[in-house]
């Protein structure tokens, strides 16, 4: 018994209590509920629709640990993604080369962590809060978006782009691919660098952070500027995978990232949080999403769906931090 519970204790199986036991109860519900639910079929459309919600939520997943907000990020999504499509229909259209469409994807790259880099400089040196700042940068950005739109498409992209957003490799599809390097490049910059250590100082207590000789001002820059090219990284991807680019695209994922990383275990207060247990915070909402229709629900319940599971998520978390505080041996 006492084995158990300092497993229980252990840091890592902590954050996976809440999405593990989620992940392991829709797995269960839905296959008794479904016997087409575990499938290739189930497994397939998951990984396809995973990628960009899943790049949308790693951009908001370090300005939340910081304390903060990225409330721009699908805006920042699209006008990258406008970024790329400019570029190519200004340079050929659906003729375009390879090497036109490289320097779009910088210059996406770019027009993201711009964003990012204003949002961060303004918080950093104003101490506005990030909330205000963010949802300025979203109402500019989304203005700007449609003012050079027209509110319309944008569309007619060459025929390698197509794989971008629909092809695979080794079964994998590429997005996915994308999407789980990603995850790994952000779990690698937050447990094993000082921008990450920074991070969760900075979310934890920012005074302290500062008297303790750390830039706060350029790690705050940084994570923003870091999330804007997550932004971008999700714009591109969008973009090949609608094979147009609108300025509402993927709207409605904002409030789903911000529930996303809250079911991952990362705290609203900041501080705390880690991309691996988002990861599967993430597949279980589309498995979720998925399980309900096939059953042949309404996608509305499905959000509600969501909600519900979120609660249960941070009973479950409650319970696990009640084991460890006042199960384990020799603890009061």
């Amino acid at each position: 018994m006492s084995a158990l519970l300092q497993r229980l204790n252990a840091p890592f199986v902590r954050d996976m209590a809440g999405p593990g036991f989620a992940f392991l109860a829709v797995l269960i519900a839905f296959s008794l509920a479904s016997p087409q639910f575990l499938s290739g079929a189930t497994f397939g459309s998951v990984a396809f629709q995973l990628p960009e919600l899943g790049l949308l939520t790693l951009a908001m997943l370090m300005p939340i640990i910081t304390g903060g907000f990225n409330l721009a990020v699908t805006f920042t999504a699209n006008l990258s993604g406008l970024t790329v499509a400019w570029i190519l229909r200004a340079n050929g259209g659906v003729d375009a080369s390879p090497v036109v469409f490289a320097i779009a994807v910088v210059a996406a790259i770019g027009v993201g962590a711009l964003a990012g880099f204003i949002m961060g400089l303004v918080i950093a040196f104003t101490r506005a809060h990030p909330i205000l700042v963010s949802l300025s940068m979203m109402i500019f950005l989304r203005g700007l978006g449609e003012f050079l739109t027209r509110g319309g498409d944008v569309s007619g992209f060459p025929d390698f782009v197509h794989p971008i957003g629909h092809g695979s490799i080794l079964g994998i599809p590429v997005p996915m691919l994308v999407f789980i390097l990603c995850v790994l490049a952000w779990h690698v910059v937050l447990t094993r660098s000082r921008l990450g250590f920074s991070t969760y100082m900075i979310g934890s207590n920012i005074e302290a952070t500062r008297y303790s000789g750390i830039n706060t001002r350029r790690v705050v820059i940084l994570v923003y500027t870091l999330s804007g090219v997550m932004c971008a990284i999700a714009g591109i991807i969008m973009m090949a995978r609608f094979n147009s680019v609108r300025v509402g695209h993927g709207e409605s994922y904002l409030l789903i990232t911000v529930l996303a990383c809250f079911l991952g275990g990362v705290h609203p207060d900041g501080g705390f949080g880690k991309a691996l247990p988002v990861f599967v915070a993430l597949i279980d909402l589309q498995m979720l999403s998925s399980g309900l229709n096939i059953l042949g629900a309404n996608q509305h319940l499905a959000t509600a769906v969501w909600g519900l599971l979120l609660i249960t998520v941070m009973i479950c978390r409650w319970l696990v931090l009640h084991v460890r505080f006042n199960l384990v041996p020799g603890r009061r």
